[in-house]
């Protein structure tokens, strides 16, 4: 696996569920969101930078596509990457997959901004930060 993606493990449990048996379409979001915490504790430099809090990665956009159910005891890895970096906005690309048969249980992007904290506004994503999250990018 490249060193630029992080895979995060984590089993399916049984409050994960709704009525039909299989993981709810919103548990996703939570899972995704799992992947991007694992994703930045594993680059010290981009935490230290973003735990300053001046500014702050925020979501603006999330597109997730659901491919297979993921039922109790299923055990989950998500892959999470940059896959793009512009001027005001990054794109994280993260993949759900079963271990075991390597299903594709989901896959999703993500759009953030760069937020100044103080401000409460989207500013340009420049100089330290762009240098370290440009290193990162998986087209």
């Amino acid at each position: 696996m490249d060193r630029r993606t992080t895979r995060t493990s984590l089993r399916v449990r049984g409050y994960h569920l709704d009525g039909y048996g299989h993981v709810n379409n919103a548990r996703y979001l939570e899972f995704l969101e799992e992947g991007r915490w694992a994703y930045f504790d594993d680059r010290p430099e981009l935490s230290r930078r973003l735990q300053r809090g001046d500014v702050a990665f925020v979501a603006v956009n999330i597109n997730i596509d659901y491919c297979a159910a993921a039922v109790a005891g299923d055990d989950l890895e998500i892959d999470s990457r940059i896959c793009a970096l512009g001027r005001r906005s990054a794109r994280m690309a993260q993949q759900i997959h079963r271990q075991g048969d390597g299903a594709l249980v989901s896959r999703a992007t993500i759009t953030f901004v760069l937020l100044d904290v103080a401000a409460n506004r989207a500013i340009p994503i420049e100089d330290e930060l762009r240098d370290l999250l440009a290193a990162l990018v998986i087209e």
